[in-house]
């Protein structure tokens, strides 16, 4: 399935879509490390939980749980939150 990196992460995929395969966000995730190594741990924590900087959306609509089902169909988009101030 397409996931839409953000530009943050794009030293990683050096692309701003990538593909990867799974039957849920976590899988998807992780299929994702296994072609731009090192990409998972800047979205998921030590504890197996998103980041609370990082949010992904499917199809539009917000996931926060990395055993969200998908289809091969669905558009994941991840989002970095920016701060500053």
């Amino acid at each position: 399935m397409k996931v839409l990196i953000p530009g943050a992460l794009r030293s990683y995929t050096e692309s701003s879509e990538a593909e990867a395969a799974g039957a849920t966000l976590g899988e998807v995730l992780v299929d994702l490390d296994r072609r731009y190594t090192g990409i998972r741990f800047r979205m998921v924590d030590e504890q197996d939980r998103i980041r609370r900087h990082i949010r992904i959306f499917v199809n539009g609509g917000q996931v926060r749980e990395l055993s969200q089902p998908l289809a091969i169909t669905d558009e994941v988009v991840i989002v970095q939150a920016l701060s500053g101030g």
